[in-house]
């Protein structure tokens, strides 16, 4: 009966694999489409300071899904979930979140949300400097 839930699982696996791979293939498409769109059909030749934040955020993004798909890889492979790759994703995730942050926004920002923020960052670089210490690898 377990065999057959782990086989389930894997299939499971494999599909979110082809799933992610599609989007991240789609993604980098659109992120040359944007870039092109921005430069060459603009007609100024040049990015303005929005776009060049947008486009850093979808890089990220990319990023962010190949990460994913290392993830679960790694998780196919060998059955376990390597905790540096979650860090680095988290680390991604939140370094894009605040580059593409707009203090100035409609609605302004907190002092609350911006320490929140900062403690956030410390603490994903404290984990990530204690599991490089530790001597933890990813695989």
């Amino acid at each position: 009966m377990f065999d057959n839930l782990v086989r389930f699982e894997k299939g499971i696996y494999y599909i979110l694999v082809v799933l992610l791979a599609f989007v991240i293939l789609f993604s980098v498409a659109d992120l040359v489409f944007e870039i092109i769109r921005g430069i060459i059909l603009d007609k100024t030749y040049r990015l303005d300071n929005h776009e060049i934040l947008s486009i850093f955020g979808f890089f990220l993004l990319v990023l962010i899904g190949i990460e994913l798909l290392d993830t679960i890889k790694a998780y196919i492979r060998k059955q376990e979930i390597h905790v540096e790759i979650i860090v680095l994703l988290a680390i991604i995730a939140v370094a894009r979140k605040i580059i593409l942050l707009d203090p100035y926004g409609e609605v302004p920002l907190s002092d609350f949300t911006l320490w929140g923020m900062g403690v956030v960052v410390i603490c994903l670089a404290g984990a990530y400097y204690l599991l490089k210490k530790a001597g933890i690898s990813l695989g």
